[in-house]
């Protein structure tokens, strides 16, 4: 009989709020992410005021305290009526948002965060406290995205693997699918060239490099049904010119896409790599970033 695979410890899940319905929805699902891993709910409010303490009243910063109390009744309010069974922690902290959500995650926790959150124009694209949270956490990082309203059909765990440095991404991705009771597919996506000028589908020619992601889908795959013999795997091998446009294709109907955090400077934004930001920007559903330190995990981007 082979032995059940030995779970990572899951940690705390850490969701921050501001008042916003995006952040909500966040709070909403890392509540069920809690229920799963049988652990405490902590809601964050982050004020700023430490850093801006010397350009405040006391009135003024009293007053963002006491809207940050409001802001965490109500999201804990909402999410003890939606998920009973959760314990939630209320945290207000003068820090800022995402030393906030980084504190409270130490160094086991997951941190839950919204698309979008309150903000201007640069909300549309994601929003600055999601980002700077997903460029410089050193914990897994979840930005909830896409229309998972419909919880009686949660998908499978869909995990984006690129090369050996990916396992690490494969098997966060693997405990998720066991929570979750649901198959795990790995998806490698094999990047096609096109002569400069071609446009068409026939006129694609494989990479050079396919018979090395060959072998790192093949070995992913073996190391992971042998850690995890009773988790159904599905693996897709998918040839195309983007390999963000892929994956986001894959997302749809997923419970979740888990990848690495790949970072690395020379990118536009707090060192998170393209194909991570457009997965951020574009996919259909929660994103999982996995960052690239341990074993099985790579820093390249």
């Amino acid at each position: 009989m082979a032995a059940a695979p030995r779970l990572r410890h899951p940690g705390s899940v850490v969701a921050g709020v501001d008042g916003s319905e995006d952040a909500l929805s966040a709070a909403l699902w890392a509540a069920e992410e809690a229920f799963l891993r049988r652990s405490a709910l902590f809601l964050v409010h982050a004020t700023d005021t430490d850093a801006l303490a010397r350009y405040l009243f006391q009135a003024e910063i009293d007053e963002s305290r006491r809207t940050g109390r409001e802001v965490l009744d109500h999201a804990a309010e909402t999410v003890s009526a939606h998920h009973p069974e959760v314990t939630v922690v209320k945290e207000l902290s003068d820090r800022p948002p995402s030393e906030a959500l980084r504190h409270a995650a130490a160094l086991t926790g997951t941190v839950v965060v919204g698309h979008r959150g309150r903000g201007g124009f640069a909300s549309l694209l994601l929003g600055s406290v999601g980002l700077r949270t997903a460029a410089t956490a050193s914990t897994p990082v979840v930005v909830v995205r896409g229309d998972h309203s419909e919880a009686e059909h949660p998908g499978v765990v869909l995990a984006g693997i690129r090369d050996d440095h990916d396992l690490g991404c494969a098997r966060a991705a693997a405990h998720e699918a066991l929570l979750r009771r649901q198959p795990l597919r790995l998806v490698h996506v094999g990047r096609t060239a096109r002569p400069r000028g071609e446009r068409t589908a026939s006129h694609e020619r494989p990479c050079p490099q396919a018979a090395d992601h060959v072998r790192v889908q093949s070995r992913t795959t073996g190391l992971l049904r042998e850690e995890f013999p009773g988790l159904k795997i599905e693996t897709e091998g998918v040839k195309s010119p983007s390999v963000p446009g892929a994956l986001v294709e894959a997302s749809r109907g997923a419970a979740v896409l888990v990848v690495g955090g790949r970072r690395g400077p020379g990118y536009l934004g707090p060192t998170l790599g393209r194909t991570t930001l457009a997965l951020l920007q574009h996919a259909h559903c929660p994103v999982e970033l996995v960052p690239g330190h341990g074993p099985g995990h790579g820093s390249t981007p």
